[in-house]
């Protein structure tokens, strides 16, 4: 089955410290999986939440699709995830730590369907940020340097 990546949330491995990786199914209208297929949608401060014994999407913008006209859909609703109750349990344990929040990764379509990577994730402190951002910034001084010696 093939994979095409839509959209991939960069701030989030920024921002925090991924712990666990699921892939959910994710519940749309027609006008919104349109809009998917066409890449019109950013993951950038969308988050997941338990709530009850399901798992709700928030603030991932889907555009409107352009030939929608009155049936189209409201850009940031809420969404329902999809996963087997084992993971769903999984998730339920791993929220009621401190300070662990579920994250979107990556939304992609495979096949027919729209999947959604999502993640369990740590809140990283600034010195956590600044630590990596030299690392990136040390390991592209080492590729430049190995790059200009062959």
């Amino acid at each position: 089955m093939s994979k095409k990546i839509i959209a991939t949330n960069k701030k989030a491995f920024h921002e925090y410290f991924i712990l666990d990786r699921f892939t959910a199914g994710i519940v749309l209208t027609g006008t919104e999986i349109k809009s998917v297929r066409a890449s019109r949608v950013n993951l950038k401060d969308s988050f997941a939440k338990m709530e009850g014994n399901e798992l709700f999407l928030y603030k991932m913008h889907i555009s409107e699709y352009e030939q929608g006209n009155r049936y189209n859909h409201e850009p940031e609703r809420t969404r329902k995830l999809l996963l087997t109750r084992r993971e769903l349990n999984k998730l339920m344990g791993r929220t009621k730590e401190q300070n662990i929040t579920i994250v979107p990764l990556e939304l992609s379509i495979q096949g027919r369907w729209a999947k959604l990577e999502i993640a369990t994730a740590k809140g990283k402190k600034l010195h956590d940020k600044r630590a990596d951002i030299a690392k990136k910034s040390q390991n592209r001084e080492i590729e430049r340097t190995i790059k200009s010696r062959y």
